[in-house]
């Protein structure tokens, strides 16, 4: 994956006209000369705003590249939600999810004893439950 490459286009489609006015001319064609997989190249060419935050966009670049496709605010909220419920946590980039595989394991993991109900990590605390 090529994070850097898809960050930077969108870094220059939100700054440089002439970018802008070549991506809506040329979709694929305009991305030729950045070193993009065909997973991200055709996430920008949709646009998916979802998949690209959990390719690990940041936001405050992707939330620039939302309006160019006519995508209001909420909704671009909605699609970066629905695309982690879809493809999963962030995997890359200043918002990655890693390494954290619940409650219930993570107590485990440290030798302790969870209290978590179902995964849900408890109100009170063990020692309240004394």
């Amino acid at each position: 994956m090529s994070l850097y490459y898809v960050q930077k286009f969108l870094y220059e489609i939100n700054r440089s006209e002439t970018v802008r006015d070549q991506y809506f001319a040329d979709r694929t064609g305009s991305l030729a000369s950045y070193d993009l997989t065909d997973e991200e190249v055709r996430s920008l060419v949709e646009p998916d705003i979802g998949m690209l935050f959990h390719m690990g966009v940041n936001g405050q670049i992707l939330m620039h590249f939302a309006p160019l496709h006519g995508i209001e605010w909420f909704d671009y909220l909605r699609l970066m939600r629905e695309g982690i419920a879809e493809h999963g946590p962030v995997r890359a980039g200043v918002y990655a999810i890693t390494g954290y595989e619940g409650v219930d394991n993570h107590a485990d993991n440290l030798g302790q004893q969870s209290h978590a109900i179902d995964g849900v990590p408890s109100t009170t605390s063990a020692t309240e439950e004394s």
